[in-house]
């Protein structure tokens, strides 16, 4: 039976999608499953590294069905992961020694903040990272200090450590590969992105044995085989790895300097091709490697936003204000404004360009005529903000000009958001016609890495479906991005 079709596998943060491409790039099924999160305390939260493991095969399944296809005629898997997220497991058995810290996680703030008073400029020239629990280090520093025996485990050789991806893939070959790519080793704060290596001196810094992380290769390439018994019977090939925001970029085809996506998912994050060059940011930007492909490393420019799904889950599942979130564009549009309403959705803190871990959620202009529809509103209005201060600082920074911005994930389904993310941006928005671009590219990867593409920016793809113009005047614009200005201070250092 001929192998036909690329898999690329997203494993995100609340659950793993699966997209099923042909020989020409197109989408043949998608499959989706979720995983559960635990929050055994305030600002933890965890994952149960086998249910995602088992929620990925099911998706991955779900897509084949749905196409009828099988395993046997898939010619090699790509995957994508969910970034900072990490975990120790036991090199022998496989099995976590704790379950996996998820990026949202804030229990090592306080690590973090006694962390940047020393080495905050040094840690930033060496990983293009603003010193701050998100990132994988400290998590890992937490697991060795917190969970029993650990230490004495490293020391005898008997752990690993790594993101989810190089678990993941220690599982599916059998233990056979410890390994990551460049992209989502530039994620951990342990990566030096300017030698593409790990770096001895944070290593030292943070007491993480270089021993125990997985070896980081290009993004495209030889990632093992799996074992049959994850694959119907097959050993497929995984020839693409690349952490999840890195991904849609490369799918979205922002293969120039200033090509820029924003994805909407959980979080909200914006990523702009930085060139062959990092650029420094001194505006609260992440310089991460984007990706490094047949010897060479793109760079990007990188703005996480934590709250932007999460902001609408909110509505539904603590307010109860809307049934789904399909309901948020009706609501939208029911009103002619936000009644002077400002939402800043800080649950876990703000992240770029603030970086304050201790702002809090806060919602400021409330009277006693504010409704329903302008509460929903002042919501969806404040994922649009949230990227628009992240595209004033990456163009100051970089001094690349940004004219268009491509999106991606769920959210763009939402009219009402994207025509006010293009009116407070002041630039079109485009749709792409496949909304799963992280998946996409983790298959386009995987072709790339098979060998059935010569140039990394030759494999087909990115289709726009939908644009959006701004309509805003600019006076308008001010005046709104300035009275968010002033919520966002009210927000700050609310926890301290």
């Amino acid at each position: 039976m001929e192998k036909a079709y690329y898999l690329g596998l997203d494993q995100g943060t609340t659950g793993e999608t699966a997209l099923l491409l042909d020989r020409d790039m197109r989408v043949v099924a998608r499959g989706y499953h979720e995983h559960r999160q635990f929050f055994p305390k305030p600002g933890w939260v965890e994952h149960v590294p086998q249910e995602i493991l088992d929620s990925l095969l099911k998706a991955a399944e779900q897509a084949m069905r749905n196409a009828g296809v099988c395993w046997e005629q898939i010619r090699s898997i790509g995957l994508a992961n969910q970034g900072e997220t990490c975990l120790m497991w036991d090199r022998y058995t496989g099995e976590p020694v704790y379950p996996a810290i998820v990026w949202q996680d804030r229990r090592t703030s306080t690590a973090a903040d006694a962390l940047a008073q020393q080495h905050r400029e040094d840690i930033q020239q060496r990983t293009g990272l603003i010193v701050d629990g998100y990132f994988s280090a400290t998590k890992l520093q937490w697991i060795m200090d917190n969970v029993p025996q650990v230490r004495e485990k490293i020391e005898k050789g008997q752990l690993l450590a790594g993101t989810l991806d190089s678990w993941l893939v220690w599982k599916l070959t059998g233990g056979a590969l410890h390994v990551t790519d460049c992209a989502t080793a530039s994620r951990t704060m342990l990566f030096n992105i300017h030698e593409k290596r790990w770096d001895t001196v944070l290593l030292d810094l943070l007491g993480v044995p270089e021993e125990i992380l997985p070896q980081v290769r290009e993004c495209a390439g030889d990632f093992g085989t799996t074992l049959p018994r994850y694959t119907g019977g097959e050993s497929i090939p995984i020839c693409g790895l690349i952490v999840d925001q890195q991904s849609a970029l490369y799918a979205q085809n922002c293969f120039t300097p200033g090509s820029a996506k924003v994805t909407y998912g959980t979080g909200c994050f914006m990523l702009m091709n930085a060139g062959k060059t990092p650029v420094t940011s001194h505006s609260g930007l992440l310089t991460s490697i984007a990706w490094q492909l047949r010897g060479e490393t793109t760079y990007a420019l990188d703005a996480g936003i934590y709250v932007a799904g999460a902001a609408i889950q909110w509505l539904k599942n603590q307010m109860g204000l809307i049934r789904s979130a399909a309901d948020t564009e009706a609501m939208a549009l029911r009103t002619q404004d936000n009644g002077g309403v400002y939402f800043v959705p800080a649950f876990s803190g703000l992240a770029a360009p603030h970086w304050d871990q201790y702002a809090r959620g806060t919602m400021v202009g409330i009277t006693g005529g504010t409704t329903r529809e302008q509460i929903v509103r002042a919501t969806l209005e404040s994922i649009a903000y949230q990227v628009s201060d992240n595209l004033k600082v990456m163009r100051s920074d970089s001094g690349i000009p940004i004219e268009r911005i491509r999106v991606d994930g769920g959210m763009v389904c939402n009219r009402f958001l994207m025509q006010f993310q293009s009116d407070i941006l002041g630039i079109p928005v485009e749709v792409p016609a496949v909304f799963d671009t992280t998946a996409a590219g983790a298959a386009r990867l995987a072709a790339l890495g098979h060998g059935d593409f010569p140039d990394p920016y030759g494999v087909a793809g990115g289709q726009m479906k939908k644009y959006y113009e701004p309509h805003m005047s600019e006076d308008q614009r001010q005046y709104l991005l300035s009275q968010w200005e002033r919520a966002v201070q009210r927000a700050m250092h609310w926890a301290q």
